[in-house]
């Protein structure tokens, strides 16, 4: 039964067996706690500040060649 003859290649089977064990050999260096702190800290830090600024700052719906895109366009000045 089964799918035929499998070779067992020994490198994969200990690549697999070091990455399901990878949590117990874990320890926090600079390089893993910059590490964490950019992905974890500073990534989500940057993407909730772009989204603030600029939710809403541009309008893509129903425009024409020629309008303007942001969603509140400047008023001209009287001179």
């Amino acid at each position: 039964m089964g799918h035929g003859a499998v070779k067992i290649d020994p490198a994969i089977e200990r690549f697999n067996t070091m990455r399901e064990s990878a949590y117990l050999n874990f320890k926090w260096t600079p390089r893993t706690v910059r590490t964490a702190m950019l992905g974890f800290v500073a990534a989500p830090a940057i993407v909730y500040y772009l989204a603030d600024n600029y939710y809403l700052h541009w309008d893509f719906v129903a425009k024409r060649k020629g309008q303007p895109l942001a969603s509140a366009p400047p008023q001209p000045t009287e001179a």
